[in-house]
């Protein structure tokens, strides 16, 4: 049905909608994506920073407005993929084609692995914070608040039409998000390099990292999950959850951010990695510095 409202609701955006409502549509689908990957993935899935309680409760709600589950199904759903990635036990194997990776696992019965392996993950310090209780308790609450009322109110308030401002900022939005989170399960396991571990499935894939708000470069992050910026390479422009961390870490509600150090990167490339990482010079350290500077739009 949200798909059939998103066709209604581009119809809608050729013909009588304003052009503020489908910006704020865009600029909002931005938005909760950077909850998923910033919030759900690097801070509570992987621990790759912390966060100080104005920023995990931005987090929560930049997150409900994606509506993909409680922080706590999110991160039991994630943790079981990396502990079985591309298996029967992963929800979203990859093996089993782009339509079932992508979108057709949430349709499906899941495979009897996927709970029966699943149930080894730790999920302790998930279960035992309380901020996350809370947002798992009442989640349909911070849904409905997040992702459908506020997100239809606010185009009213440029006198947008009721309808458009549903169907275009609540029903579009939120299907267009989730695609683009999708395609880090299905498109970055299919294709690109794999300049970092060349016997997994996960690729680099830029664009996917562009649309997904950095989480395409998928090697890098299948390698070396605990880094907060899930790559190496591709600086801001590829990356907008760095920058968002970054930004937040500027203003000290992000701290402990976890990185790989190049050197273990570096010796990871040499042994494992397909050859197409795309710094050659790893003995010339200008080169490589050079290289560095110049992959990052901002620093």
């Amino acid at each position: 049905m949200t798909h059939i409202g998103s066709l209604y609701a581009f119809y809608l955006m050729c013909t009588n909608a304003m052009w503020a409502t489908i910006l704020f549509a865009y600029v909002l689908s931005t938005v909760s994506v950077v909850g998923v990957t910033a919030g759900a993935h690097r801070l509570w899935a992987h621990k790759a920073y912390k966060a100080k309680l104005p920023l995990q409760i931005l987090h929560l709600i930049l997150f409900s407005t994606s509506y993909q589950g409680s922080i706590h199904q999110w991160v039991r759903d994630h943790r079981v993929h990396h502990k079985f990635v591309d298996t029967d036990a992963d929800p979203h194997n990859s093996k089993r084609g782009f339509f079932f990776s992508h979108i057709g696992w949430l349709l499906l019965k899941k495979h009897p692995d996927v709970t029966t392996k699943g149930s080894t993950v730790d999920m302790t310090d998930i279960k035992t914070e309380p901020l996350l209780r809370l947002h798992h308790k009442f989640y349909p609450l911070w849904v409905l608040l997040f992702c459908i009322a506020i997100p239809a109110y606010i185009p009213l308030l440029w006198g947008e039409d009721l309808t458009n401002s549903f169907f275009i900022a609540v029903v579009f939005r939120h299907t267009f998000s989730l695609h683009t989170v999708f395609l880090v399960n299905s498109a970055a396991h299919m294709w690109g390099s794999k300049p970092y571990d060349n016997d997994i499935l996960p690729t680099e894939n830029k664009a996917v990292a562009f649309f997904a708000t950095g989480e395409g470069f998928h090697n890098y992050h299948h390698t070396f999950p605990w880094d907060y910026r899930t790559a190496e390479l591709g600086g801001y422009m590829f990356n907008l959850s760095w920058l968002f961390i970054d930004m937040m870490a500027k203003i000290g509600w992000a701290y402990d951010l976890k990185t790989v150090p190049e050197e273990m990167i570096e010796k990871r490339v040499m042994r494992t990695g397909d050859g197409s990482h795309p710094i050659w010079g790893w003995g010339d350290k200008d080169m490589h510095a050079k290289y560095i500077e110049s992959s990052k739009i901002l620093s």
